[in-house]
């Protein structure tokens, strides 16, 4: 008579203080609660997470290989500053990067390659979805991210990859403000939202290298147009106008 099996139960492995520290701090960063420029003192982060300096230091190492803290030659550390005059060249760069690895994805691309550009839109929909939904665009903007790296991956050319990777990191932060500004829009929609995406697929499904091309260029465009709107905006609403008479 076979022996009965039974199933063991598998757990989910826990969050190290690390983990938690890092997912912690960078959600804070993204929604600008920690001010770009702000200083992290590691014995105050560490009192405030009750951990040792250890899983501190690791999570600020991990933060500063995203772009969002800076390790100073003294070993303090400060929120990356936003250097908004820079702007203008951080967004050509951004334009400039989207269209390379777009227009040699569609080139190169695999049938596994587009498999995972698929799931990766499909996964920024349903975090756009939750965005509308709750004001919370968090997960949406790390779902952006993983979709327009699925692509850069696929475009086979590693300093693509990485250049386009460090842009998009410096710039998720700037994906938050666009969208406190596309959210004004009473009739935003998840299809508007996912729009461009869509178009960049499907020419990267056919091999359309133009075509890839100029969708990523129009997204680069388009988000380059409502940030600029919304920095005017609300640099124009901070000033106070005195009339006399």
């Amino acid at each position: 008579m076979p022996k009965a099996t039974t199933k063991e139960k598998v757990e989910a492995p826990k969050e190290t203080g690390s983990a938690r520290v890092y997912r912690r701090l960078r959600d804070e960063i993204l929604r600008v609660e920690l001010a770009p420029g702000s200083s992290l003192d590691e014995v105050g982060l560490s009192e405030r997470f009750d951990l040792s300096r250890s899983p501190i230091r690791e999570a600020l190492v991990r933060l500063s290989g995203e772009g969002l803290v800076q390790i100073m030659p003294n070993r303090s550390v400060v929120v990356t500053p936003m250097e908004f005059d820079k702007m203008p060249e951080f967004l050509d760069a951004l334009d400039l990067m989207q269209r390379v690895v777009t227009r040699f994805a569609a080139i190169h691309r695999t049938a596994a390659d587009l498999e995972r550009i698929r799931a990766a839109q499909l996964a920024f929909e349903r975090e756009a979805g939750n965005a509308l939904a709750t004001g919370d665009a968090i997960s949406m903007i790390e779902q952006n991210f993983e979709f327009h790296m699925a692509i850069a991956l696929a475009c086979r050319n590693t300093y693509f990859a990485d250049t386009y990777r460090r842009l998009l990191q410096e710039g998720r932060r700037l994906l938050f403000f666009h969208f406190q500004y596309q959210k004004l829009d009473p009739n935003l929609t998840i299809a508007e939202m996912a729009g461009d995406h869509t178009g960049m697929v499907a020419a990267i499904e056919t091999h359309d290298a133009d075509k890839a091309e100029h969708e990523a260029h129009v997204h680069a465009v388009q988000f380059r147009g409502r940030f600029m709107e919304f920095l005017n905006q609300n640099l124009t609403a901070k000033l106070s106008l005195q009339y006399t008479g």
